[in-house]
């Protein structure tokens, strides 16, 4: 059973950093791409950034692109997302997924398995 739990999120100010992670265990997390997603209330749940398995080839939503930075450490099983210059508009729950291959994808229906999420709030 593969089971993915986020950490790390919090109550900051406007232009804080926060850096979460997500514990991996079940499956062959090292092979597998992974993704961040969010999702603010009253709207959809959309890709923040994505990675592939070896961590070579990332993928950034538009707005979050030049102050995130998603990570991995495959020795550790743990996928990270660094949030730098946070906005109020960053605010929402970050949750991480597994892909269903090796490589990322940036539509939500292909990835297998979903964190609970951690929240994620930035004051104006």
């Amino acid at each position: 059973q593969v089971q993915l739990v986020e950490s790390g999120g919090g109550l900051v100010q406007a232009g804080d950093s926060l850096r979460l992670s997500c514990a991996a265990s079940g499956r062959t997390f090292r092979s597998i791409g992974m993704g961040w997603f969010r999702q603010a209330p009253g709207k959809d749940r959309e890709l923040a950034a994505a990675i592939n398995w070896s961590g070579s080839n990332t993928r950034y939503s538009e707005s979050v692109k030049g102050r995130f930075t998603i990570s991995r450490d495959n020795a550790k099983n743990t996928l990270y997302l660094q949030m730098n210059s946070l906005k109020p508009e960053d605010t929402a729950v970050y949750y991480c997924a597994e892909s269903s291959s090796v490589s990322y994808s940036i539509n939500r229906w292909e990835y297998d398995y979903w964190g609970q999420g951690t929240q994620v709030t930035v004051s104006s």
